[in-house]
């Protein structure tokens, strides 16, 4: 009984709203030999370079190490993981990945994606039949348009955003029921969903509900006094859900302040992004290519259906004037978010994104199949006037884009010319009299949405290419692998640094403490610190890619993993492909190599010169300033390790001359730092040739300012190019020699563009013995950690001298708690950056314990709500 009324006949509807995008996009996948299918992946730009690591991060926690879900150190060297869940991993989609381990995760993000598409279509097909909005063949036809609109198309690939077109029917069916029958539980239970799932586009599925409340107030409008019921309603479904929401939302909020609220835009612009004509291009199929990805106009591709049932719903005689008007006003308020500064800010929360512009368009969307939807009946006719019109307005919109292509480059003639068929063919169908088999045109309807939604989809995705799966695959093997070799010989806390990068979330990827990241919600005060030390950094990404001998040491590298090179490097071209490596590291002759823990792919590397997590240092680093933009980081490296080895009067640097300069079609300069250096025949290539014989086996650095960058030039050490990570905006230090006495050294640049800033361009040599001496005298007093899980480290040190404190690498936050010998200490910010605590001379053990900021305040406010609802909803039910 139970299973025939889950398929009968008021029920197909919805399962074909489901099955339909999903199969029509699994096919799509297959044709592109999408993994399980074939040898590409749906890896790409942010899926490929961040999701993917961070799935596999959600797979660690949630099967091996639960305690990673409050604070990881594979997140750099260390960081809060609560905005992390909020931001990338609470859809329950994700549970799937558990069953897809390694390389094979390109398996379950497949299924994660499709499953998406399906359950947009479901739910909007459910939202359709609860409001009697459409039945029959018409549900699926307009639940397809919603699931495979151009926002999905153009999206999936932030497979992290797509619940949201799932969650959103159900938030505004929520809605309709307050509306029409007074209860909140739907809206405010949907939106506590939404705002936990991910609350960045819960943010905006907030901003919409506001603006559907007052088109929601028009339609069901009674009198002032209902008007004021409805309006306390939906403040108290809302407030309802920020709180059962708040356990997650607070702390979230918190790690915003300390990330991405540091970028915030502080200056309006009352202003038009863009000419608004050009949002009429987006209603061309195949209107989506790479380029759009960073800027671009907001992708709002819709099946022509719909377009012409949004058209209709204002050239009917129902709903009323009001209710038209309202509708009107929002679709307007939409359209000039995607063009007017300040609304698009709005949107984004204050901040303009990086990459993928106007990413609530979704809204847009929903909104226009929404009213299509309310204006087509079921017979699936309109009068020949209002065809007339719809023709006017598609004429308009295909003429001006085919006059302006040279505007619009992703935009091509042949796509116009199939997009204005569609159009056509829909307006024929829906002018055509229908007096019997209406199923029959309703099937029609279906098949022409079908049709036109896969269309842009092919013609949209086909612009897009993929990671391939041995690409992937076998990085990812091979990572895994010399991890888990590493791992098992050493359970002890210790760091990994490494010589090669996919992306800068390998160590979230593989489950090791690093010093890489790359997301959204990363505390600025760390890409701020390794800026300062040279190393590559940007907002919310830092590489560790230029680490020194002083760096490895201070940041507990124990171990370095450096890409194995074959003997005959020109029959390993896909082996080059797959581990690309991304520093220059003559130091590693300083370091142990591991035959045990070495394979054929990579050698692994043992640091002497490591400090451990914590360490035992002068107190004089606590009152230490360290400028966090200026100056060189070579000699703030040098400030910072000379000050906690209590050691400033040894030098442990110093700048050095090149013994000769060739400059090769460029003009001579007699000063090489800061020059501003030019060629003499434009047409030629500009080249200079620097050349130094170190006198010792010491390690060489030369500084390379934001300028000096492979966009503006190629860079050389002996005729070999410089590994070096691409993008960098401040000044980075590369090794260029060790153990290189009485050989020449080549750095070469070769200019490729007519000139170039030579900046922050200096050689500096490191005096390794004294080095060694300030490594040594802080390696006496060593944090011996005997208990550690993700979010507590519990250990024993002994502080042999006075004026000493516990110095760390673990970086500073609020949620980090001291206790030393069982009593409550207070812990110190030191360097800007990193968590310090104050011993007296002798032996103690401590403990640092992780609470994020917040996490209690938002528990117990979420607790108290749930249990006051549940209460109150209890308390209705005796009482009817």
């Amino acid at each position: 009984m139970k299973i025939r009324r889950i398929f009968d006949k008021q029920t197909w509807p919805l399962w074909l709203s489901f099955w339909l995008p999903l199969i029509l996009m699994t096919g799509y996948f297959i044709s592109r030999h999408m993994a399980p299918f074939g040898s590409s992946s749906l890896l790409t730009v942010d899926m490929g370079q961040q999701y993917v690591d961070l799935f596999a991060y959600f797979r660690h926690t949630v099967l091996h190490d639960p305690s990673a879900f409050f604070y990881s150190f594979s997140k750099t060297i260390g960081g809060d993981m609560l905005g992390v869940w909020a931001y990338y991993l609470m859809s329950p989609f994700n549970l799937i990945l558990l069953a897809f381990p390694g390389q094979s995760i390109t398996t379950g993000i497949f299924i994660l994606t499709i499953l998406k598409y399906g359950f947009a279509g479901l739910s909007f097909g459910w939202l359709l039949t609860k409001t009697h909005t459409q039945k029959g063949w018409l549900v699926p036809t307009f639940s397809t348009a919603y699931a495979m609109m151009g926002w999905m198309i153009a999206n999936q690939l932030n497979v992290i955003w797509l619940d949201t077109t799932a969650i959103l029917p159900l938030v505004i069916l929520g809605l309709e029921r307050l509306f029409k029958t007074g209860k909140i539980r739907w809206f405010a239970g949907w939106l506590t969903v939404m705002l936990i799932d991910n609350y960045y586009m819960g943010y905006m599925v907030v901003l919409f509900s506001c603006l559907y409340w007052l088109y929601a107030a028009t339609k069901y409008w009674e009198n002032f006094k209902t008007l004021c019921i409805q309006a306390g309603k939906f403040i108290w479904g809302g407030l309802t859900a920020a709180l059962l929401s708040a356990w997650l939302l607070l702390p979230t909020f918190y790690a915003l302040l300390q990330s991405k609220a540091q970028y915030n835009e502080t200056k309006i612009s009352w202003k038009l992004e863009y000419a608004p004509w050009k949002m009429l291009a987006k209603t061309i199929i195949g209107s989506f290519n790479f380029d759009q990805m960073p800027s671009g106009q907001p992708n709002i591709y819709i099946a022509w259906l719909a377009i012409i049932g949004f058209i209709v719903y204002f050239l009917r005689h129902k709903p009323s004037w009001p209710v038209k008007i309202s509708a009107l006003v929002i679709t307007a308020v939409l359209i000039l978010s995607f063009c007017f500064e300040p609304l698009d800010l709005l949107w984004h929360a204050d901040q303009f994104p990086v990459w993928y512009p106007y990413r609530f368009s979704f809204v847009f969307c929903f909104w226009i199949i929404w009213l299509g939807a309310q204006a087509l009946t079921e017979r699936l006719t309109i009068k020949l006037w209002q065809a007339l019109v719809a023709l006017g307005i598609f004429a308009a919109i295909f003429i001006t884009v085919a006059l302006n292509l040279k505007h619009v480059t992703y935009v091509s003639a042949g796509n116009i010319a199939i997009t204005a068929g569609l159009a056509a063919i829909s307006l024929v169908l829906l002018v055509i009299p229908k007096q019997r088999n209406l199923i029959i045109y309703q099937i029609v309807a279906l098949l022409l949405v079908a049709t036109d939604m896969t269309t842009n989809a092919v013609a949209s995705l086909n612009n897009i290419s993929y990671v391939s799966q041995s690409e992937f695959g076998d990085y990812t093997n091979i990572l895994d692998q010399t991890v888990s070799g590493i791992q098992k010989q050493n359970s002890n806390f210790y760091r990994i640094g490494k010589t090669f990068t996919r992306t800068k979330d390998d160590p979230l990827q593989a489950a090791y403490n690093g010093a890489d990241h790359f997301s959204s919600t990363f505390e600025s005060i760390i890409p701020n610190f390794f800026g300062s030390i040279g190393q590559p950094d940007g907002d919310g990404v830092v590489t560790y890619s230029n680490g020194t001998l002083i760096t490895d040491s201070l940041l507990d590298m124990q171990y370095f993993m450096d890409k194995n090179i074959p003997t005959a490097e020109t029959n390993n071209d896909n082996y080059h492909s797959y581990i690309p490596v991304t520093s220059t590291k003559p130091d590693l002759r300083y370091y142990q190599k591991s035959s045990s823990l070495s394979n054929s792919k990579v050698n692994v590397y043992q640091n002497p010169y490591a400090l451990g997590l914590g360490f035992g240092a002068s107190d004089k680093i606590l009152n230490l300033k360290v400028s966090k933009t200026t100056g060189d980081p070579i000699a703030r490296q040098e400030l910072i390790y000379q000050t906690l080895a209590n050691r400033s009067t040894s030098a442990l640097i110093s700048a050095e001359n090149f013994d000769q300069v060739v400059f090769q079609n460029v003009k001579k300069v007699v000063t090489l730092t800061g020059s501003v250096v030019n060629k003499k025949n434009l047409a030629k290539t500009g080249a200079i040739y620097f050349k130094f014989t170190p006198k010792t086996n010491d390690s060489y650095y030369i500084t390379l300012g934001q300028n000096l960058t492979t966009s503006n030039a190629s860079f050389y050490i002996n005729g070999k190019a410089l590994k070096q990570y691409p993008t960098y905006r401040h000044t980075v230090a590369v090794n260029v020699a060790t153990h290189s006495k009485g050989k020449t050294v080549t750095f070469g640049i070769q200019m490729k563009k007519t000139s170039l800033w030579l900046q922050n361009f200096t050689l500096y040599k490191l005096d390794n013995s004294q080095f060694k001496q300030s490594a040594k005298k802080l390696q006496k007093s060593p944090w011996h950690i005997t208990k550690h899980s993700s979010r507590k480290l519990t250990g024993t040190i002994n502080i042999k001298q006075k004026h000493q404190v516990l110095m760390t690498t673990i970086p500073y936050s609020a949620g980090w708690h001291a206790k030393v010998d069982g009593k409550t200490v207070k812990t110190h910010k030191v360097i800007n950056t990193f968590v310090a605590v104050p011993l007296s001379k002798g032996k103690h053990t401590v403990t640092l314990t992780y609470r994020p900021p917040y996490f209690l305040p938002g528990l117990i406010a979420s607790g108290t709500t749930l249990v006051a609802t549940l209460a109150w909803f209890g308390l209705k039910r005796r009482r009817h």
